[in-house]
C-alpha cells in the first residue's frame, strides 16, 4: 500500500491507496514542534485505528509546503515504517512542465493539485480552497501556465473576527439567504457569497485572457464543495484532488 501525506499550513493530510483506490483518508493539525517519535507514533496509530495494518505501508510520498516540518516527519517515516519516503520536489518527475517565470516558486501543492487535475483531461483549471485559494490552469500537454493566490475562505473569516472589535467568530456556512438578518449572517454572506463572485470572476478572466475557453475546472479543498454547490462554473468537486496527484506522481518515479 501506498501513503500519501500532504502537508499544509494547516493540516497534515494522509490517504492510504490500495492500487488506485483511496482505503482511508485522515488529518492531523501541522504544528512544527513536534519529535520525530511523536509523528511516528501518532502516524501509526491513525492508520491502524482507520482499519490499515501499517506494516501494510511498503511506499510513502510526502509533498510539503511547511519545511520545518520535514526533518521530523521524513525521519518518523524511515524510523517507524522503514521506508524512506518520496519528496515532491526537484528531480521528481512529474509530467508538469513549469513555463511561468520562475519554475522555483511554484509550491508542491500546486504541482500535485495539477497533476491530479490533468488526470481529468486538459486544459484545466484547478482551485484548491485551503489556507490560501489558489487557481492554476495547465495546459493539455501539461504545461503550468499560470497560478494566482487569494486569502482563503477561513483566511479572510479569521481576518474579520480578530480585527475588528465588535465581529464575532463565526462558522462558515452558507446563510440562508444573502439578505442577511444580523451580523452572524451579513459575515457568512460576506465570505460565501464573496468566494463565488471571486471564483467565478477569475475562471472567466483566465479562460478569456488564455484563450482555452474550453478548459474544464476542478476544484478541491476543504470548503471548496460550498463553493462548487453553488456555481456551474466548477463542473467537478474532488476532495481526494491532491492525494490521487501525489499517488500519479509516485507511480512516474517507483522505478
Amino acid at each position: 500500500m501506498l501513503l500519501t501525506i500532504d502537508v499544509g499550513n494547516t493540516n497534515i493530510t494522509f490517504g492510504v491507496f490500495e492500487g488506485k483506490e483511496v482505503r482511508v483518508t485522515f488529518r492531523m493539525m501541522t504544528p512544527t514542534r513536534r519529535t520525530s517519535d511523536e509523528y511516528g507514533l501518532d502516524i501509526r496509530g491513525l492508520v491502524s485505528y482507520n482499519g490499515v495494518d501499517p506494516n501494510e505501508i511498503r511506499h510513502v510520498i510526502i509533498s510539503s509546503v511547511v519545511p520545518a516540518v520535514m526533518h521530523s516527519l521524513s525521519s518518523a517515516i524511515v524510523k517507524y515504517f522503514k521506508i524512506t519516503p518520496l519528496v515532491v520536489g526537484p528531480g521528481v518527475k512529474t509530467g508538469i512542465r513549469i513555463v511561468t517565470g520562475n519554475p522555483g516558486q511554484i509550491g508542491a501543492d500546486r504541482i500535485v493539485d495539477a497533476v491530479g487535475a490533468l488526470e481529468y483531461g486538459g486544459p484545466v483549471i484547478a482551485i484548491d480552497y485551503g489556507t490560501a485559494t489558489t487557481y492554476d490552469l495547465i495546459g493539455a500537454n501539461g504545461d503550468f501556465l499560470t497560478g494566482i493566490t487569494a486569502p482563503g475562505i477561513r483566511m479572510s473569516a479569521k481576518a474579520l473576527w480578530e480585527d475588528t472589535a465588535k465581529l464575532p467568530e463565526i462558522e462558515i456556512v452558507k446563510p440562508p439567504s444573502i439578505m442577511a438578518k444580523d451580523t452572524t449572517e451579513s459575515m457568512q454572506a460576506g465570505l460565501i457569497y464573496g468566494q463565488i463572485g471571486q471564483t467565478e470572476y477569475i475562471i472567466r478572466a483566465l479562460k478569456e485572457a488564455s484563450g482555452l475557453k474550453d478548459a474544464k475546472v476542478i476544484a478541491t479543498g476543504g470548503l471548496g464543495r460550498i463553493i462548487s454547490d453553488e456555481t456551474d462554473e466548477i463542473q467537478v468537486y474532488d476532495p481526494n484532488l491532491t492525494l490521487n496527484g501525489m499517488r500519479l506522481i509516485y507511480e512516474r518515479n517507483k522505478n
